[in-house]
C-alpha cells in the first residue's frame, strides 16, 4: 500500500521560508514523477512543482526562482523549498506521485496534505 507522509506545513510570515518533505512507501512500481500540489477552498488542486524521472523539474509561473524542487530516488523522498513566500501561497499542499502505467497513461497518488499559511 502505497502512503505518503508530507511534513513542513506552518505558518511564516511574507518573504520568509519554509521546506516541505514527502516520504513515500509502498512504492512497489515505476515512478514515473513525483511533485507538490496546492489547493485553496473553493478552488481546483494546481500544480506547484514536479519533478520528473528522466527529466528536470518544471514549476507553475508563479512559483519560479522562489521554490525549488528535489528528489531523493534512494529514499523515495521529495522536497519542496520555498522562498520569498507570499500570502497567496497560502494553501493546503499535498505531496504527489505518478505511476507510470502504459505510455503516457501515469495513476496518481496523494498525501493527506500540509497546511502553508503565509501572514504577517
Amino acid at each position: 500500500q502505497v502512503q505518503l507522509v508530507e511534513s513542513g506545513g506552518g505558518l511564516v510570515q511574507p518573504g520568509g521560508s519554509l521546506r516541505l518533505s514527502c516520504a513515500a512507501s509502498g512504492i512497489t512500481f515505476s515512478v514515473n514523477a513525483m511533485g507538490w500540489y496546492r489547493q485553496t477552498p473553493g478552488k481546483q488542486r494546481e500544480l506547484v512543482a514536479l519533478i520528473s524521472s528522466g527529466g528536470g523539474p518544471n514549476y507553475t509561473d508563479s512559483v519560479k526562482g522562489r521554490f525549488t524542487i528535489s528528489r531523493d530516488n534512494a529514499e523515495n523522498t521529495v522536497y519542496l523549498q520555498m522562498s520569498g513566500l507570499r500570502p497567496e501561497d497560502t494553501a493546503v499542499y499535498y505531496c504527489n506521485v505518478k505511476r507510470l502505467l502504459i505510455g503516457p497513461i501515469t495513476q496518481d497518488y496523494w498525501g493527506q496534505g500540509t497546511q502553508v499559511t503565509v501572514s504577517s
